[in-house]
Protein backbone atom coordinates (compact mmCIF):
# COMPACT_ATOMS: atom_id res chain seq x y z
CA UNK A 1 0.00 0.00 0.00
CA UNK A 2 0.97 3.63 -0.90
CA UNK A 3 0.77 6.27 1.09
CA UNK A 4 0.90 9.79 0.05
CA UNK A 5 3.93 12.49 1.62
CA UNK A 6 2.64 15.50 1.00
CA UNK A 7 2.42 17.84 3.66
CA UNK A 8 -0.58 18.51 5.39
CA UNK A 9 -0.35 22.76 5.15
CA UNK A 10 0.92 22.44 1.23
CA UNK A 11 -1.97 23.88 -0.95
CA UNK A 12 -2.61 21.55 -3.99
CA UNK A 13 -1.45 23.92 -7.50
CA UNK A 14 0.46 26.38 -5.09
CA UNK A 15 3.38 27.89 -7.32
CA UNK A 16 4.63 30.63 -5.19
CA UNK A 17 2.54 33.77 -6.10
CA UNK A 18 0.44 36.17 -4.63
CA UNK A 19 -3.28 34.87 -4.15
CA UNK A 20 -5.84 37.78 -5.54
CA UNK A 21 -6.92 38.55 -2.63
CA UNK A 22 -3.91 39.45 -1.27
CA UNK A 23 -3.37 41.80 -4.05
CA UNK A 24 -6.67 43.16 -3.75
CA UNK A 25 -5.15 43.79 0.09
CA UNK A 26 -2.08 45.41 -0.88
CA UNK A 27 -3.61 47.85 -3.59
CA UNK A 28 -6.36 48.80 -1.07
CA UNK A 29 -3.47 49.52 1.86
CA UNK A 30 -1.59 51.24 -0.92
CA UNK A 31 -4.73 53.77 -2.07
CA UNK A 32 -5.99 55.04 1.44
CA UNK A 33 -2.15 55.65 2.02
CA UNK A 34 -1.62 58.20 -0.80
CA UNK A 35 -4.84 59.69 -0.10
CA UNK A 36 -3.56 60.43 3.52
CA UNK A 37 -0.51 61.72 1.75
CA UNK A 38 -2.45 63.85 -0.90
CA UNK A 39 -4.82 65.13 1.99
CA UNK A 40 -1.33 66.35 4.19
CA UNK A 41 0.51 67.88 1.32
CA UNK A 42 -2.94 69.91 0.46
CA UNK A 43 -2.86 70.82 4.09
CA UNK A 44 0.34 72.48 4.04
CA UNK A 45 0.26 74.03 1.22
CA UNK A 46 -3.09 75.97 2.91
CA UNK A 47 -0.98 76.74 5.67
CA UNK A 48 1.88 78.27 3.82
CA UNK A 49 -0.38 80.26 2.03
CA UNK A 50 -2.00 81.97 4.75
CA UNK A 51 0.98 82.12 6.54
CA UNK A 52 2.35 84.16 3.48
CA UNK A 53 -0.54 86.46 3.78
CA UNK A 54 -0.31 87.09 6.96
CA UNK A 55 3.16 87.62 6.83
CA UNK A 56 2.20 90.09 4.21
CA UNK A 57 -0.57 91.48 6.74
CA UNK A 58 1.83 92.20 8.65
CA UNK A 59 3.88 94.08 7.31
CA UNK A 60 1.66 96.59 5.48
CA UNK A 61 0.79 97.13 9.55
CA UNK A 62 4.62 97.64 10.65
CA UNK A 63 4.62 100.34 7.60
CA UNK A 64 1.49 102.04 8.81
CA UNK A 65 2.35 101.62 12.59
CA UNK A 66 5.76 103.17 11.63
CA UNK A 67 4.48 106.22 9.57
CA UNK A 68 2.39 107.25 12.36
CA UNK A 69 4.77 106.84 15.08
CA UNK A 70 6.87 109.17 13.29
CA UNK A 71 4.40 111.92 12.77
CA UNK A 72 4.91 114.81 15.03
CA UNK A 73 1.74 116.14 16.00
CA UNK A 74 -0.98 113.15 16.22
CA UNK A 75 -4.38 113.65 17.30
CA UNK A 76 -7.34 111.83 17.88
CA UNK A 77 -8.19 110.57 14.19
CA UNK A 78 -10.22 107.61 12.84
CA UNK A 79 -8.37 107.15 8.53
CA UNK A 80 -8.32 103.94 6.58
CA UNK A 81 -7.17 103.02 2.85
CA UNK A 82 -6.34 100.62 0.69
CA UNK A 83 -2.63 98.95 -0.19
CA UNK A 84 -2.18 98.27 -3.97
CA UNK A 85 -2.16 94.53 -3.73
CA UNK A 86 -5.60 94.39 -2.02
CA UNK A 87 -5.15 95.02 1.91
CA UNK A 88 -7.41 97.56 3.32
CA UNK A 89 -6.09 99.27 6.51
CA UNK A 90 -8.00 100.93 9.44
CA UNK A 91 -6.22 103.01 11.34
CA UNK A 92 -7.83 105.07 14.80
CA UNK A 93 -5.78 106.95 17.61
CA UNK A 94 -7.72 107.76 20.87
CA UNK A 95 -6.61 109.11 23.87
CA UNK A 96 -6.10 107.20 26.91
CA UNK A 97 -7.60 108.43 29.96
CA UNK A 98 -5.17 109.97 32.54
CA UNK A 99 -5.84 107.90 36.12
CA UNK A 100 -6.23 110.38 39.40
CA UNK A 101 -2.57 110.92 39.85
CA UNK A 102 -1.48 111.41 36.36
CA UNK A 103 -4.07 114.32 35.39
CA UNK A 104 -1.08 116.92 36.07
CA UNK A 105 1.40 115.59 34.20
CA UNK A 106 2.54 116.93 31.37
CA UNK A 107 2.30 114.55 29.18
CA UNK A 108 -0.60 111.73 27.84
CA UNK A 109 -0.65 108.83 25.83
CA UNK A 110 -2.49 107.69 22.59
CA UNK A 111 -3.76 104.38 21.53
CA UNK A 112 -2.84 104.09 18.03
CA UNK A 113 -4.80 100.72 16.57
CA UNK A 114 -4.24 99.43 13.16
CA UNK A 115 -6.64 96.67 11.48
CA UNK A 116 -5.35 94.79 8.43
CA UNK A 117 -7.81 93.18 6.42
CA UNK A 118 -8.47 91.01 3.26
CA UNK A 119 -10.18 88.96 1.15
CA UNK A 120 -9.78 84.94 0.43
CA UNK A 121 -12.34 82.58 -0.55
CA UNK A 122 -15.26 84.64 -0.20
CA UNK A 123 -14.10 85.19 3.45
CA UNK A 124 -12.96 88.18 5.01
CA UNK A 125 -9.57 88.07 7.44
CA UNK A 126 -8.18 90.65 9.30
CA UNK A 127 -6.08 91.15 12.34
CA UNK A 128 -5.20 94.66 14.47
CA UNK A 129 -2.26 95.86 16.08
CA UNK A 130 -2.00 98.38 18.91
CA UNK A 131 0.71 100.47 20.57
CA UNK A 132 0.80 103.59 22.84
CA UNK A 133 2.51 106.50 21.90
CA UNK A 134 3.41 109.36 24.73
CA UNK A 135 2.53 112.84 23.42
CA UNK A 136 3.08 116.41 25.10
CA UNK A 137 -0.27 117.73 26.38
CA UNK A 138 -1.35 120.76 24.89
CA UNK A 139 -1.51 123.50 27.60
CA UNK A 140 -4.98 124.20 27.31
CA UNK A 141 -5.92 120.58 28.62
Amino acid sequence: MRTDCRSVNSLPNADGGFALIEILVAVSVLAISLVVIFQLFSGGLKSRKLSEQYARGVFHAREKMGETLLTPDLSEDETQGEFDDGYEWQMTITPVPPEEDEEKMSFGLLNIRVRITWHEGGRKKSFMVDTLKVVKKDNNS
